[in-house]
């Protein structure tokens, strides 16, 4: 038995919270993640997994020996780093998640810049909105909006993004100009945003001194990704509240008309998250110091 590709199988199990995603992420056939935890169960005569028709659960055995061996294995993997130079030179595949809109404004334009200066690091870059289960997908990690109340994450905070509601020039001229956010319930329409996960539409909301509002106007069209939500607005199909960085260049070039300027408009907290049970290795930490360099050099704040 390869007793620390066995301890590797049982953590990633642990985490995926399945065999076939464990086997996957680990690029494993699933009968040898099954064998290779059975091996381990017999080489320390305890269970570590319980298995039944709804999942599995670890045992508190489990539990005990998990915590030790992320530990181990955590620092075996800095000592092969040290050993190798990859401290110097991170080298090998990097799995990132991003949203749509922050992949093709933000983080593609620069990735030549990473390319120079890490070459031997083979960046694979899954773009969109969707939700991602980090550990399930063997993903390094994500760059992702909103609050983070799991506490098994670890976050690097980018910057935060604000939001304008805007139209195209030929919408308002036919549709006039709202003058107070519950004038997007009752003379116009909106071109929403679906959360993909859900579904369900994004409420807009606004705020001005005491008073405030959750508007939940008509739809000509309901988009589930971020860069054609953009595009859906410039197309003229209503007015749409999106992230500033999005609308900034079509505003500046008049594709794009802001209204209600005078209300505040919601805030997002973007992240780079990593499971902190994941040891950062030499190229997840590069990126992560390169994307919070590139985030803030390109006053990706926006306010």
């Amino acid at each position: 038995m390869d007793q620390l590709l066995a301890m590797r199988v049982f953590v990633r199990i642990s985490d995926a919270g399945s065999f076939a995603k464990a086997a996957d992420s680990l690029d494993l056939p699933r009968s040898s993640v099954s064998k290779l935890l059975q091996d381990l169960e017999q080489h320390l005569q305890t269970k570590l997994v319980e298995r039944n028709t709804r999942g599995l659960t670890i045992t508190p055995e489990g539990e005990a020996y998990r915590d030790h061996a992320v530990r181990l294995l955590a620092e075996l993997d800095e000592l092969d780093a040290t050993a190798a130079g990859t401290q110097a030179v991170p080298r090998g595949r990097l799995r990132v998640d991003i949203g749509s809109s922050l992949a093709n404004l933000v983080l593609i334009p620069q990735l030549p810049d990473f390319r120079a200066r890490y070459p031997e690091v083979d960046l694979f870059l899954g773009v969109s909105d969707r939700p991602v289960d980090l550990v399930g997908e063997g993903v390094d990690c994500v760059i992702r909006g909103g609050e983070l109340p799991d506490s098994s994450l670890i976050a690097h905070r980018l910057c935060t993004l604000n939001s304008v509601t805007c139209a195209t020039p030929a919408y308002l001229a036919a549709n006039g100009i709202p003058t107070h956010p519950q004038d997007l319930e009752t003379a116009h329409l909106a071109v929403t945003y679906l959360f993909p996960q859900t579904g369900k539409s994004l409420p807009l909301h606004y705020s001005r001194g005491a008073d405030a509002y959750e508007i939940n106007p008509r739809s000509a069209v309901s988009v589930s990704e971020s860069t054609a939500h953009t595009n859906a607005v410039l197309a003229g199909l209503g007015i749409g509240q999106i992230f500033d960085f999005s609308a900034r260049r079509h505003l500046a070039d008049g594709r794009l008309v802001a209204v209600l300027e005078d209300w505040r408009q919601p805030t997002l907290p973007i992240h780079l998250v990593y499971p902190a049970t994941r040891h950062p290795s030499a190229k997840l930490r590069v990126f992560a110091d390169w994307a919070v360099e590139i985030f803030t050099r390109e006053n990706v704040a926006f306010g």
